[in-house]
């Protein structure tokens, strides 16, 4: 029977989707010439059939689904002068070849929320436009066919409950009824998601362009961008064959044409073509036979997608990435000249181990016949998510590219740029998609390597902390990755490689992911004791680190951050908040010499907050200096009650309490090498944060290593650190606070000076909300759990009914309990409070307790100093 559907499949290749959607497949070396050609022939000096606007206030480039989606938000949300430029016509790229799946179902959490506004446009916009869309909604299956898929699937679930999303799980038989042809034999368990299933990319685009048309906005086509300029005042001349359009903002939506677009102006997007293909079949009458239309399913173990393709089946599988097929020649000379709705020459050895597992997983494929195979190109970027948002180093220039998935992308994402655009900040956070994670080590082989893994790993198992190695490490190396690379497993943030924990003789080491405790729980454990009762060392060079300085520095900043600015040799922790009152960033800021700062950000966040500071500083006329040093300088912390006594062996610098108080800053000479210290530290115990030339840092280590051996010295990472700051109460940005949450619900009163004399971004709102009242605030929760523990983005319950979300958890290893802390509604914030935390589709008690659990270093030596003056 195999070899029957083989010569099917060699011999009955038919043009039925290039029918379907008006063009021919043809091999790759065709298309080259005849693209070419085609750019020949083609009359640049077109006529339009329409007036062409000299000005603008956006132009969108590119005409597939996501930028004609975001010109239909833009135009209807009311901005005037919308203008989209399409080279060639719309949706040529990838959008017209397209499966045009829709799904609710996204692993992380903020994608779902783009999934949810795009079916929920989807199902009006044919009411709006008056333009059909061909939008189905059968629902769609995950399936579970091994006891990790179903434990992947109960945590998945925990991560739904608190979003609007519909979703369930359900077993074989309902995964039947929704999917009669499936072999219930090898079905575990599924994910259930109703109102899923599958639209027509083409329709979708010309019913968005007709929505787009008929709030305002122009559309060019032909109109290839040729050049892109910027002015003085940071509009651009975006130059065509047509004339040149003055714009207030251009938005890069030009597919897999974006690298292209981008190098106009220096940027090397990390975006690349991927070969991906899917299989029609002729009628199944089978499937001709049902009443109502099949769900959608995707079989995880097989790494495919199967729906209903008229009277017949579209079955889509993800290759292994040794398989898998790049585009790479278009990263080194670009798309062929004219490509648009053009496809590759199919290969079917690439595939047929996913037919093979289909045929088993759903029978009546062994008697289809199969008419024809799609294979064309998608774009990828290394992790699979796009990039949306302004870029870093430019201003006004917007990016929304790399989709992977542009179909259910298109109206979430058109709609989350479109309200970012008009009201300046974003509507929510998505920092995950944000297109400045990416910088300069983000090479060519490092995106070819990830991208190519990231397309393998499609439907591989989804478990918390997850790693991926493919391209790592980059050129962002820290001074002592060479002496810690083997002690350690390692984490990847945002280019650079960081210790998250380190092992011992007898450790069960590598990386071994789990939903429950693994193989660090241990070894972690032992750090934290290490923090507690000596002294330990870690690296935490990927922060982000700036110079700010110049006459308006302090007028700058006082502007950005909602905290009063330290003085000379102090420090303290300060907030950027969005004109709603947002927190768009946590970030430490020290005053090294008068006017001269210094600013400290975590490692997600390096480029993105560099952007908000510049795009205030240009937009405001500051006379500054801003800088971006993170690659140049290391830093080590050091932390723990031994913690001075190893510096104090290295320096003539006073460490004592009363000679380095908490939260100052000092050059010191450490070892006879010059750094600056702060006297901070993440775990809240005793410590210090030494900020060092890279080239010095190994001899520092080596310094404190060599200096501590007394002390019981030794090495810690980022997994222990988490651990300690929860017990802390220390809040984190990414989880307790970012762009779905204001300060004074994250409880950063302390942090928040409404009453400074500078009107601070977002001050006028937060005096709205707290003179208004908060509805729910952060809990600080303990959580009686087994062999599992809390990571954040858990479900809270209470009486059977969702009250409220984790944002972050751990184990305490002081205490020896579970942590998390909990948004919760204000009447249910109280010490005491009991609810139900569910981790892998149990409940467990949790308990709102007083925080913080463990009190930190400089409070219990004030309260000690207090203790002592009173006796």
């Amino acid at each position: 029977m195999m070899s029957r559907i083989l010569n099917v499949i060699k011999v009955q290749l038919r043009r039925d989707v290039a029918a379907r959607r008006g063009t021919a497949r043809l091999p790759l070396r065709t298309i080259c010439c005849t693209a070419r050609k085609r750019a020949e022939d083609r009359n640049e000096s077109s006529v339009l059939g329409k007036r062409w606007k000299d000005t603008a206030e956006t132009v969108v480039i590119g005409g597939g689904c996501v930028g004609v989606s975001l010109a239909y938000h833009l135009a209807k949300g009311g901005m005037k002068d919308v203008v989209l430029l399409e080279k060639s016509e719309l949706t040529a790229g990838s959008t017209w070849h397209a499966a045009g799946l829709t799904t609710y179902y996204h692993p992380g959490i903020n994608l779902k929320k783009v999934h949810y506004d795009s079916i929920k446009l989807y199902e009006s916009l044919e009411a709006e436009t008056g333009q059909a869309v061909g939008f189905h909604q059968p629902g769609s299956v995950r399936i579970a066919s091994t006891p990790a898929r179903v434990d992947e699937m109960r945590y998945q679930m925990t991560r739904t409950h608190w979003h609007v999303t519909p979703q369930s799980m359900i077993g074989p038989e309902r995964v039947q009824e929704l999917f009669p042809l499936v072999n219930i034999d090898k079905v575990l368990a599924g994910l259930y998601t109703p109102e899923d299933g599958h639209i027509d990319p083409y329709s979708l685009t010309m019913a968005l362009a007709a929505g787009a048309r008929m709030y305002g906005a122009q559309i060019y086509n032909p109109a290839p961008v040729t050049a892109l300029k910027p002015t003085a005042d940071g509009k651009w001349d975006v130059e065509t064959p047509h004339g040149t359009i003055r714009a207030n903002r251009i938005v890069n939506s030009a597919g897999f044409w974006a690298r292209e677009v981008g190098q106009m102006i220096g940027y090397e997007h990390p975006t690349i073509p991927v070969h991906h293909q899917y299989v029609v079949t002729a009628t199944v009458p089978e499937v001709k036979a049902l009443k109502k239309e099949l769900a959608v399913i995707r079989d995880l173990e097989g790494s495919y997608y199967l729906r209903q393709e008229r009277d017949g089946l579209l079955f889509g599988p993800y290759e292994q990435m040794e398989k898998m097929v790049l585009q790479d020649s278009w990263v080194r000379d670009g798309v062929p000249p004219g490509f648009g709705k053009e496809l590759f020459e199919s290969d079917l050895d690439r595939i047929m181990e996913h037919v093979e597992m289909a045929m088993e997983m759903v029978p009546v494929l062994k008697k289809a016949d199969i008419i024809n195979i799609v294979s064309g190109p998608i774009t990828y970027t290394p992790d699979l998510l796009p990039m949306v948002g302004p870029q870093q180093g430019v201003r006004n220039y917007w990016n929304a590219i790399g989709f992977g998935y542009g179909v259910i992308h298109a109206g979430g994402i058109g709609k989350f740029l479109g309200d970012w655009i008009r009201n300046g900040e974003p509507p929510y956070d998505l920092i995950e998609c944000d297109p400045n994670r990416y910088g300069k080590w983000a090479d060519v082989p490092f995106m070819c390597a990830k991208a190519r893994e990231s397309y393998g790993f499609n439907n591989v198992v989804g478990y918390p902390k997850e790693e991926r190695f493919a391209g790592r490490p980059t050129s962002r190396t820290s001074g002592v990755y060479e002496l810690l690379k083997d002690k350690c497993s390692m984490g990847f943030h945002t280019g650079w490689e960081q210790p998250h924990w380190f092992h011992k003789p007898g450790d069960d080491t590598g990386y071994k992911p789990s939903f429950c405790r693994t193989n660090w729980f241990g070894p972690v454990g032992r750090e934290c004791k290490l923090i507690m009762e000596k002294v330990g060392v870690i690296d935490l060079t990927p922060f982000g680190k700036f110079i700010v300085k110049g006459k308006d520095s302090l007028k700058l900043l006082d502007r950005l951050f909602a905290n009063t600015m330290p003085k000379v040799g102090l420090t303290n922790i300060s907030h950027m908040l969005t004109p709603t009152g947002k927190v768009f960033a946590e970030v430490t800021i020290t005053q090294l010499t008068p006017g001269e700062f210094l600013l400290i950000t975590g490692s997600g966040s390096e480029l993105h907050d560099l952007r908000w500071i510049e795009a205030e500083a240009a937009d405001g006329g500051y006379d500054v200096d801003i800088s971006n040093v993170t690659d140049e300088i290391g830093v080590l912390g050091i932390a723990g009650p031994n913690s001075r006594k190893v510096l104090q062996k290295l320096t003539d610098e006073d460490m004592s309490d009363a000679g380095f108080k908490f939260l100052n800053c000092k050059s010191i000479k450490l070892g006879g090498i010059p750094l600056r210290a702060i006297r901070i530290s993440y775990t809240g115990e005793l410590g210090w944060e030494l900020y060092i030339d890279q080239k010095n840092m190994a001899a520092v280590y080596e310094a404190m290593m060599e200096a501590g051996k007394d002390e019981g010295i030794d090495n810690f990472g980022t997994y222990a650190m988490a651990s300690l700051r929860l017990e802390k109460g220390f809040r984190g940005w990414g989880a307790e606070m970012n762009c779905d949450t204001n300060p004074l619900e994250a409880g950063l009163d302390y942090f928040i000076k409404l009453n400074k004399p500078a009107d601070f971004i977002g001050k006028a709102a937060l005096q709205e909300i707290k003179a208004k009242g908060l509805k729910r605030k952060l809990s600080y929760i303990t959580v009686d759990t087994d062999n599992i523990d809390p990571e954040g983005n858990e479900t809270v319950w209470l009486n059977g009914k969702v009250v409220g979300n984790t944002t972050s958890g751990a184990y305490s290893y002081s205490s020896q309990q579970s942590l998390a802390f909990a948004y919760l509604p204000l009447e249910l914030c109280s010490v005491g409070q009991k609810v139900e935390v569910e981790l892998l589709g149990r409940k467990y008690p949790a308990m709102v307790i007083q925080e913080p659990l463990v009190l930190t270093e400089p409070t219990r030596t004030r309260l000690q100093k207090k203790a002592k003056s009173k006796a």
